[in-house]
């Protein structure tokens, strides 16, 4: 392949939880041919949302892929689209939602990149009905140092599996075909109901009856004791046109798109501290926990409420934050998460964002993180080194249990503790080296876990 010269720019390079922060040799194509690995180390990155070091690679090469973004074929009828992989999910969503189309899955962001999506095989608030994104997905173009390679379930699909949550390390993907699914409107019909601890949780969440598309729970970590655990169990599916209300039939597609806030600058170290995030958690468990019937929500408020808010990581102070996110199975899911739950309430670190998704069906992707079972995310201020300490003691609670770190949002893992969660990986490691033998794909994730490097 005849690479083209680009220009570069060292600088100090963060992800969205702004840790850790490293010089990286930047490069940024201006059109699909020039997207291709620069130099003996490259990695590609999209929007730069991932949590941790993904996206990063120290003292080397990251290409930009955000203006790779075209949308290259979208069939209305049979709602199957074809874009370059540095498109947000916004803009695909800005033009297939007007057509009666939406994401088959969707994270709770729609400004990360779709091929960020496809490295980390990305779930959303339906994985236990559908799976992640990989089931959704027709074919990848991946760009190796040795070739353009396609690949889908049937074609290549050794090195389609390993695409698929590997976070960027078999290539750059560069082209992307994906099935949507169909809608009648843009809203969601949304239900909440309060649980005064865990076990009424997991009760709801097993509750078929409840069930729904979609569902999600918000947890409130500073609760202790009988309350360990209480949350607000959010259910959803998207409405039908009969169920929209009669001042929305006429456009139905239409997103009530309101002004965003932002935050201007970094908050003081002290703003969010276990006080001030006590005080938040019951006023969010009381006013969300009585909305007793149903209600319509724009998709864009229930699929990806902190989009509203710009910059919302400077809560959080310069320092930034450590987002951890595990599954565990599900016959060990509810006592596993009990005592992750009365290990952070213990800790008095403050967790500001706690969020529990059910979880489908083990997908085929060798690095790929979902599985059956519960998953839990957390965000944790970078304080000290104890919120080190503190996840070192998750990551026990998780292995005991049998589950899994998310790659997508670890900036900390032990390579130990990788190789125990995913293993797979072996496997993984030999397709990589079959057309990546050079180990030009790289990151800093992936030194720190050791994976992906020659013998």
């Amino acid at each position: 392949m005849k690479e083209q010269k680009m220009q570069s720019k060292i600088v100090k390079l963060e992800s969205w939880n702004r840790y850790p922060k490293q010089n990286c040799t930047l490069y940024r194509p201006e059109r699909y041919s020039e997207l291709h690995p620069q130099g003996a180390s490259s990695i590609a990155r999209g929007s730069g949302l991932s949590y941790g070091d993904a996206a990063l690679n120290e003292n080397a090469n990251v290409i930009l892929t955000e203006r790779i973004n075209r949308i290259l074929n979208f069939d209305e009828r049979k709602g199957i689209i074809t874009v370059e992989a540095g498109i947000t999910l916004e803009e695909i969503l800005d033009v297939i939602v007007p057509n009666g189309w939406f994401l088959p899955v969707t994270p709770g962001t729609q400004f990360i990149t779709l091929g960020g999506a496809v490295a980390a095989d990305v779930h959303g608030k339906n994985h236990h009905h559908d799976g992640s994104i990989s089931q959704f997905i027709v074919k990848l173009e991946l760009i190796t140092p040795k070739g353009v390679i396609i690949c889908s379930v049937a074609e290549n699909s050794d090195i389609f599996w390993a695409t698929i949550g590997g976070m960027g390390l078999t290539g750059i993907i560069g082209e992307v075909t994906i099935n949507l699914r169909s809608i009648e409107s843009a809203y969601v019909s949304v239900t909440h109901r309060g649980a005064e601890n865990l076990d009424a949780l997991f009760r709801l969440f097993s509750d078929t009856s409840l069930d729904d598309q979609y569902s999600v729970a918000w947890i409130d970590c500073m609760s202790s004791g009988s309350s360990l655990g209480r949350g607000v169990y959010m259910s959803g599916h998207h409405a039908m046109l009969d169920e929209v209300d009669n001042s929305e039939k006429r456009e139905p597609f239409k997103s009530k798109i309101k002004s965003n806030s932002s935050i201007p600058f970094d908050f003081p170290r002290m703003a969010l501290n276990s006080l001030s995030v006590k005080a938040f958690n019951a006023y969010y468990y009381r006013v969300n926990s009585n909305k007793k019937t149903p209600f319509l929500s724009d998709y864009k408020e229930y699929f990806y409420p902190l989009d509203s808010v710009n910059n919302w990581n400077r809560m959080y102070g310069k320092n930034g934050f450590l987002q951890y996110q595990c599954v565990i199975p599900e016959l060990m899911a509810q006592e596993g998460i009990r005592n992750i739950l009365e290990k952070v309430s213990s800790s008095k670190q403050s967790s500001f964002l706690a969020v529990l998704k059910r979880m489908g069906a083990e997908g085929a992707g060798m690095l790929s993180f979902p599985m059956a079972g519960y998953t839990l995310a957390l965000d944790l201020k970078m304080n000290n080194k104890s919120v080190f300490t503190l996840l070192n003691e998750l990551d026990e609670i998780v292995v005991r249990n049998g589950g899994k770190v998310y790659l997508a949002k670890d900036a900390r893992l032990s390579r130990e503790s990788f190789l125990t969660m995913y293993p797979r990986s072996e496997e993984w490691a030999a397709i990589k080296q079959q057309i990546d033998p050079d180990n030009i794909l790289s990151s800093s994730l992936s030194r720190r876990l050791g994976i992906g490097a020659t013998a």
